[in-house]
């Protein structure tokens, strides 16, 4: 963004956590162009579904983890990935807190959405059934 006077101010870059068709090599990760890559992250008390072509973490009070990719995004990604998420009709998206701390947002839907849907116990999505 340039303001007047002609200097830059960098937009306010946010964590967030994507456990899915978002992940690297997989169909919906150029949604995540320009964004930067942080690395691999973990939160507790999420479960995680396979929903065939594409998986749904839940609450989860059984002591869950989910696995995931960390990227650093800008406001318009962030609205886009809300878009590509359906929220908050199909996902709601969290701020969660990450294992060895800090926070992210993570999309996250409800548990009547899993109901007939095999868990993932080791908390991660592998690729569509």
């Amino acid at each position: 963004m340039v303001i007047e006077g002609g200097a830059n101010v960098q937009e306010p870059m946010a964590p967030v956590l994507v456990y899915g068709s978002l992940k690297r090599g997989f169909v919906n990760h150029h949604w995540l162009e320009g964004a930067s890559f942080l690395g691999e992250g973990v939160m507790a008390g999420l479960a995680l579904h396979d929903l065939g072509p594409f998986p749904m973490a839940v609450p989860s009070a059984d002591g869950a983890l989910l696995h995931g990719e960390l990227y650093a995004v800008d406001a318009r990604l962030l609205a886009g990935l809300d878009r590509l998420e359906g929220t908050p009709r199909l996902y709601e998206r969290w701020l969660h807190p990450l294992q060895g701390g800090g926070q992210a947002w993570v999309y996250v839907g409800r548990a009547r959405q899993i109901r007939h849907s095999p868990r993932l116990h080791d908390g991660r999505w592998r690729g569509p059934r």
